[in-house]
């Protein structure tokens, strides 16, 4: 029998799974075709009481692919300079499992069996993951490869906004247009927003937990 005084877990919140929020700034649309310039990804932490919160940010810059398309407009979007002296990006391969090392401790900290990736429109970030991986022939993704939560849905849902600014605004919180497109800057700002839309549902979950645990017992 379980024990309702105990602590709530995250993998009784989400089926085993973790929720980790990606952004990916990148030189294009095609994730098979285009390059991957920045990864980020912030695993999210839960309280006592149950609530969700950001944890710590893992963030790599990446070198284009060989042969890599890199459009200009993208560039001017995110204002990255693939090619600077300066710019301390590592290879594809390097940089997913570094990032992955990080998201798999994460995983296990939680007694979960495996990463969500949480993104807003999240199959954009979540192809450019999938087709980098292919690229470096890296055998242990900790994410799933296909389900994914998308705040740009859930935003539209709980605030009637989809662009990520606006629907941070209607949640309360800030957004920093010259920080903008930076994959760190805009993974955080997701999961602060994933983060109150899920604590607002809590006492929905509460309740249709009580009902589970209700029907196990009878």
């Amino acid at each position: 029998m379980s024990d309702s005084s105990a602590s709530p877990t995250m993998s009784q919140r989400f089926r085993g799974f973790l929720p980790v929020v990606v952004d990916v700034e990148t030189g294009g649309f095609n994730p098979n075709t285009d390059a991957l310039l920045e990864v980020a990804a912030v695993p999210l932490v839960m309280q006592r009481d149950g609530t969700l919160h950001p944890g710590t940010t893992s963030r790599f810059h990446v070198q284009p692919f060989a042969g890599a398309n890199i459009e200009a407009a993208a560039l001017a979007v995110n204002n990255i300079d693939p090619y600077h002296p300066l710019r301390p990006a590592l290879p594809e391969k390097e940089a997913l499992t570094r990032l992955f090392s990080d998201v798999r401790q994460a995983v296990k900290d939680n007694d979960c069996t495996r990463a969500v990736l949480v993104g807003h429109n999240a199959f954009f970030d979540l192809n450019f993951l999938n087709a980098a991986v292919t690229r470096a022939d890296i055998k242990r993704n900790p994410f799933h490869p296909f389900s994914t939560f998308d705040t740009a849905t859930l935003a539209g849902v709980a605030f009637g906004q989809t662009v990520l600014a606006k629907a941070l605004m209607a949640a309360g919180l800030t957004w920093n247009s010259s920080e903008a497109h930076s994959a760190a800057y805009d993974a955080e700002r997701t999961a602060e927003l994933f983060c109150i839309i899920c604590n607002r549902f809590k006492g929905i979950y509460d309740e249709a937990a009580k009902h589970t645990t209700t029907e196990r017992r009878d």
